[in-house]
């Protein structure tokens, strides 16, 4: 484990418990992915640092009043899952939903979530059908450009809610085209599992009046 997991997992103070159910967890992908392309094959080998410890930096994030969650696109359940895991310690009353359109991704998510007895909903459409969730905090992950993300979150953030986005070396780029369409504050944290990479953590969002 890096330097950069042992300090995100040390600011969460979790329990062994919670600790075996993160490593059950990447279990369980390393098991379903061959099937299902969970994640990539050239990241499956390093699945902690990729994907899991990048999803709890993420969970991290998560404002102190928040009471629901929403993770679209929630894939291999990076970082949706992810939260919710350490939310079943951290913060239990914090109810978690992703959003899931392929099926057989879907699935693995039901499944995985029951195996790990943690509480999720799992809803298997499209993020453009499901009716507005008023999500204290709505995320994605390797999803869409983050214009079209905000489309999104403005849909279905509550007035006082918050996006957290994690977002490559190119992240710059995206806020400025974003800044046609949208209005909105933004806090860049540097990532931990990536060097150029960062988590844009947005708030006030309203759409530009051109």
């Amino acid at each position: 484990m890096t330097q950069p997991a042992e300090a995100c997992l040390a600011e969460l103070s979790v329990s062994r418990e919670t600790i075996a159910a993160l490593r059950a967890f990447e279990g369980l992908v390393q098991r379903w992915s061959p099937a299902i392309n969970l994640v990539s094959k050239a990241s499956l080998a390093d699945l902690w640092q990729r994907h899991i410890l990048d999803s709890a930096q993420i969970f991290t994030l998560c404002p102190a009043k928040a009471a629901t969650w929403v993770d679209v696109g929630s894939g291999g359940g990076f970082p949706g899952l992810v939260v919710a895991i350490l939310a079943k310690e951290l913060k239990p009353d914090l109810q978690v939903t992703l959003v899931e359109s392929d099926l057989r991704k879907a699935t693995f998510l039901r499944q995985a979530a029951q195996t790990l007895a943690v509480p999720v909903s799992v809803l298997s459409e499209r993020i453009e059908s499901v009716a507005p969730l008023a999500a204290d905090v709505f995320s994605a992950r390797a999803l869409a450009p983050l214009q079209d993300l905000l489309a999104y979150a403005d849909r279905h953030l509550a007035a006082s809610g918050t996006g957290i986005f994690p977002k490559g070396a190119r992240y710059a780029e995206e806020l400025t085209a974003a800044k046609a369409s949208w209005l909105y504050d933004v806090d860049v944290r540097p990532s931990l599992s990536e060097a150029e990479a960062a988590i844009l953590v947005i708030r006030n969002l309203h759409r530009a009046h051109v």
